[in-house]
């Protein structure tokens, strides 16, 4: 049963009627902290008409429980009433149990690298969205994309991990009893979450270097107050889509060598390079590792989809026979799940209301960011779509590279 600013003789039971613009958050599963949709943003949301269905305990690891959210004006209820409303928000993939034919699914997919949940979907007729998918070049696009959101906050926490297991202090420090040295922090690749980790590393005092393999990054890298680490070479290995490329084994070799180069005397190495929709490259193999120095700390941020480090375990710190700390801590927005979760419901939050018109959700093909831009457009990527990933049991047209992985 739903309920809704209970009374003393008991709950409010939700009428057997569903509204159409009723919302169902549900609770993630026991790996996941955050929440999908967080009491602050409730207000934006019956603005736009929208009735909201929290799941009963979905916020309290996020350290929102459910009095918050029947204050701010959503309702509490099971699970299997937040999954018949016909639209659906989580974190994660939450299956497909529960929903009805037509409902509305909007998560993090990850779709290339789990293609059975577009399966999934398409099976049960399920309109799938994945906010990883969010045509990130479109201006519309900033302030619903997920994945700079989170990533943000990844880089952040990564350093933070490093410095709290490192075996020395992080920043300059000049005392009676001597000098202190300020630590060496080398961030390999300057995206979102490298562009976070390399600012929050000088915020505390180290001196930082940094790579990528797109050598327009060099300015990006400077301008936060790292030193770019330049390889021989380098080209600007970046796609359409604003991602790395794949790179030749070759150049990978090449720039494995230099930047593991300049990390030999390094204290923290964070590595942050991802490539969309394929396990993670291995930037640090074991043998640079090897020659690491006894006490540095390695923050694999890519733990999850395989490691940047031959010598990472997913979900654990471990030590190398050579005393180089490496840390394979998973799902690392999680970590910072109050926070994350805010940022995560303010992308969910605009993303649903820019649907609404007229009082109706409407999946349009001419929306950019369900869709992606058209041909002919500096935006378009040939072959990807937008966030909109099945609806009507088919994979969507524009979505022809994922159409190859589902079959």
């Amino acid at each position: 049963m739903v309920l809704n600013n209970p009374l003393p003789f008991g709950p409010i039971t939700a009428p057997a009627e569903v509204s159409a613009m009723r919302i169902g958050v549900v609770k993630e599963s026991d790996q996941e902290t955050r929440v999908a949709i967080v009491p602050s943003s409730l207000r934006k949301l019956t603005k736009s008409g929208f009735e909201v269905v929290v799941e009963s305990g979905a916020g309290l690891t996020s350290s929102h429980d459910d009095q918050a959210y029947i204050d701010a004006g959503a309702s509490i209820g099971t699970r299997e009433e937040a999954l018949s409303c016909p639209h659906v928000l989580s974190v994660g993939f939450p299956g497909v149990d529960g929903m009805a034919k037509g409902t509305n699914l909007v998560c993090v997919a990850d779709p290339f690298r789990h293609p059975d949940r577009v399966k999934a979907c398409m099976d049960a007729g399920i309109t799938l969205m994945s906010m990883d998918m969010i045509p990130r070049r479109l201006s519309r696009a900033q302030s619903m994309d997920v994945n700079s959101s989170q990533d943000n906050l990844a880089g952040y926490k990564a350093v933070l991990l490093g410095a709290a297991h490192v075996p020395k202090g992080i920043p300059m420090m000049t005392t009676s009893a001597g000098t202190v040295r300020p630590a060496k922090i080398v961030v390999m690749g300057s995206g979102v979450a490298g562009l976070q980790a390399i600012a929050t590393a000088k915020r505390l005092g180290a001196v930082v270097y940094a790579s990528d393999v797109r050598k327009s990054a060099a300015e990006q890298i400077e301008s936060v107050g790292g030193r770019f680490i330049e390889v021989d070479g380098m080209d600007d290995f970046e796609d359409a889509s604003g991602y790395a490329k794949p790179l030749t084994p070759e150049f990978i070799q090449k720039v494995n060598d230099t930047v593991c180069g300049v990390a030999e005397d390094a204290d923290i190495i964070v590595t942050t390079a991802r490539i969309f929709g394929r396990p993670a490259p291995i930037t640090v193999p074991a043998s640079a590792v090897a020659n690491f120095k006894r006490g540095a700390v390695i923050v694999d941020m890519n733990a999850d989809v395989g490691g940047n480090c031959e010598s990472t375990a997913a979900g654990e710190i471990v030590t190398t026979d050579n005393g180089v700390i490496v840390v394979g801590t998973s799902n690392l927005p999680g970590t910072l799940a109050t926070t994350a979760s805010m940022l995560y419901s303010n992308n969910l939050t605009t993303f649903m209301c820019s649907l609404v018109n007229e009082g109706e959700v409407v999946v349009s093909e001419e929306d950019d960011i369900l869709v992606g831009a058209p041909e002919g457009s500096d935006f378009h990527v040939p072959g990807m779509g937008g966030v909109l990933i099945c609806k009507d049991g088919a994979v969507h047209p524009k979505q022809t590279r994922l159409s190859e992985v589902v079959a």
